[in-house]
């Protein structure tokens, strides 16, 4: 099975990458959906993270306060460390379940998206990265419409490696400033040519 893993700036395509995948049959799995599956109540991730960071990041039904700890852990660089010290090693092993399950099955290819990809070292147990990428200002726009202020996109992108440096070191470039039908054309070439290798 060839392993792909997607990557790129918040706000700059992952997310729509990883359906066009699934729409022709590629199994994907995102890292936020298990980042936020791992901080579920019972979870032992969100007990350590309510040890390090205050009972107080909780809410009346013991549920993680996503706003609260965002706002802590993106205004100070150790508080993140902290708390991706907590979360990463437990996503990972998620997902290498997951793909260990798509070889079990016999799945010619499959997919995971990682925002943080390089800043954790995952691109050595992964067969190819993608990067979305798209330039600074349709990204700001992007994340302006999720009512994101000034100040949670800069500390959001200053947060992740500068996306020079993701294009750089991955194995193939998606540019999604165009409409969807040309993100998904550079997508389906990129995985019809796997598909012939395999």
């Amino acid at each position: 099975m060839t392993l792909l893993g997607l990557t790129g700036g918040v706000g700059m395509g992952k997310s729509v990458c990883a359906r066009l995948l699934e729409s022709r049959g590629i199994p994907v799995v995102d890292t936020d959906d298990l980042a936020r599956r791992v901080v579920e109540p019972g979870q032992p991730a969100l007990a350590e993270v309510a040890r390090v960071f205050g009972r107080e990041i909780l809410d009346e039904e013991g549920r993680l306060r996503r706003n609260l700890i965002g706002q802590r852990v993106f205004s100070d660089p150790r508080a993140r460390k902290q708390l991706e010290a907590i979360l990463h090693p437990r996503i990972r092993e998620l997902w290498r379940a997951r793909a260990s399950q798509w070889r079990k099955e016999g799945r010619p290819l499959g997919a995971v998206a990682i925002p943080l990809l390089f800043e954790t070292g995952a691109e050595q147990e992964l067969d190819m990265v993608i990067c979305l990428a798209c330039s600074a200002r349709t990204q700001f726009s992007r994340l302006e419409a999720r009512g994101w202020t000034a100040e949670h996109i800069r500390q959001r992108i200053e947060a992740q490696l500068p996306i020079d440096q993701k294009i750089a070191r991955s194995d193939r470039v998606v540019w999604t400033e165009m409409p969807i039908e040309i993100h998904e054309l550079q997508l389906l070439k990129i995985v019809r040519k796997l598909r012939v290798a395999s």
